[in-house]
C-alpha cells in the first residue's frame, strides 16, 4: 500500500545506500584492486567482493569492469565515485562534529625495536591523558619494512633509523641522532677472525659494521644471522659475537659494549620521523611526543 503525499500524490519508498558499502566501493576504485583495498578497509577480498554485489544489486548498475589485473569503472562507476566520496565525507563530519563516533579509525604507527623498547611506554601514557579514546595500531619491524608499508598506505607515523626521502602526501623531518656502538663480550675480539651476529639484509647496522670491519682490513665471519633481535640478542648475551646497534638499545636491553678503540668506529644514525599529510589532531600530537621523546637520548 502506498503512501499518499501531502499534495495527495504517491510517495515512492526510500531506499538507504549504506555507508560502508560506498566506503569499500571507494577503497576499490582508488586502489585499482580489492586485494590492494583490503589493505585500506581491513576486510578480506571474499567479503569486499560481497559489498559489491551488493551495492550493484542495489542500484541494479555494473560498476567495475576487468582490465587485466586491474578493476576499472564503468560509466555508472565513475558518477558514483564522486557522489560516494561526498556522501562520506558528509557522514564524516556529523560523526566528528557531533561526537558521536564511539569507535574512532585507528591510528597505525610503526616503529624500530630500538624505540619499541625504550620510549614508547612513556609516549603512550602522555597521549592517553591527552587522548584517552583514541585507539593505536603499532607495528614494530625494520626500517626498510615499515617505510614499505607506509607507502602502502598501512601506516600513518613511522618512526625509523637511517632512512628518509620524499614521499608523495607525506613529510619527514630528522628528530635525532643515535650513536652505534659494538655489542659483545670484548673476548670475542682477541680471536684472529671477528665472528658477527648481525640482522638479515636490508640492515642499516650490518652495513655499518661490515664496511668500518672491512676498511680497517679486520677479518671477520658471521656466525649468527637472523631476522629476528630476540635471536641478536641472545647470541650478543651469549657470547656468540660481536654486533651493531644504538647506545640507546644496548642500554634499555642491558646489553655488554665493547669499549671504544677496540674495534673501528661506526657512525652515528638519524631518527627520522615520517608523518602522513592531512592527519588528525589525536595523530599529529602522537608525532610530536615522538619526536620529543626520540630527540632525547
Amino acid at each position: 500500500m502506498s503512501h499518499a503525499a501531502e499534495g495527495g500524490g504517491p510517495v515512492r519508498s526510500v531506499r538507504n545506500i549504506p555507508t560502508e558499502l560506498l566506503r569499500s566501493f571507494v577503497a576499490i576504485a582508488e586502489s585499482g584492486s580489492m586485494a590492494q583495498a583490503t589493505e585500506v578497509i581491513y576486510l578480506t577480498q571474499s567479503a569486499l567482493s560481497l559489498q559489491m554485489k551488493r551495492l550493484e544489486d542495489l542500484l541494479q548498475q555494473k560498476l567495475f569492469r576487468r582490465d587485466g589485473r586491474r578493476l576499472t569503472l564503468t560509466a555508472a562507476g565513475e558518477d558514483l565515485v564522486g557522489y560516494a566520496r561526498q556522501l562520506l565525507l558528509l557522514n564524516d563530519r556529523i560523526f566528528h562534529n557531533l561526537g558521536l563516533a564511539d569507535d574512532p579509525e585507528p591510528i597505525t604507527i610503526g616503529m624500530v625495536q630500538d624505540f619499541a623498547d625504550t620510549i614508547l611506554p612513556d609516549v603512550l601514557a602522555r597521549f592517553r591523558m591527552e587522548h584517552p579514546r583514541a585507539r593505536l595500531i603499532v607495528r614494530v619491524g625494520g626500517s626498510a619494512e615499515l617505510l614499505d608499508m607506509f607507502d602502502r598506505s598501512r601506516l600513518d607515523l613511522v618512526l625509523c633509523l637511517g632512512q628518509h626521502g620524499d614521499r608523495p602526501g607525506a613529510q619527514w623531518r630528522v628528530v635525532g641522532q643515535d650513536r652505534m656502538v659494538w655489542l659483545g663480550d670484548p673476548a670475542v675480539t682477541e680471536q684472529e677472525e671477528l665472528p658477527l651476529v648481525v640482522l638479515e639484509p636490508p640492515c642499516r647496522f650490518r652495513d655499518a659494521a661490515l664496511r668500518a670491519l672491512t676498511a680497517t682490513h679486520r677479518d671477520y665471519r658471521i656466525v649468527l644471522e637472523t631476522p629476528n633481535l630476540p635471536a641478536l640478542r641472545a647470541g650478543v648475551r651469549g657470547g656468540l659475537g660481536a654486533s651493531c646497534r644504538t647506545f640507546r638499545f644496548a642500554t634499555a636491553e642491558g646489553l655488554p659494549t665493547i669499549p671504544a678503540g677496540i674495534l673501528p668506529d661506526v657512525p652515528e644514525i638519524e631518527t627520522i620521523l615520517v608523518q602522513r599529510d592531512g592527519l588528525g589532531d589525536a595523530a599529529v600530537d602522537l608525532g610530536l611526543l615522538l619526536a620529543q621523546a626520540a630527540g632525547h637520548s
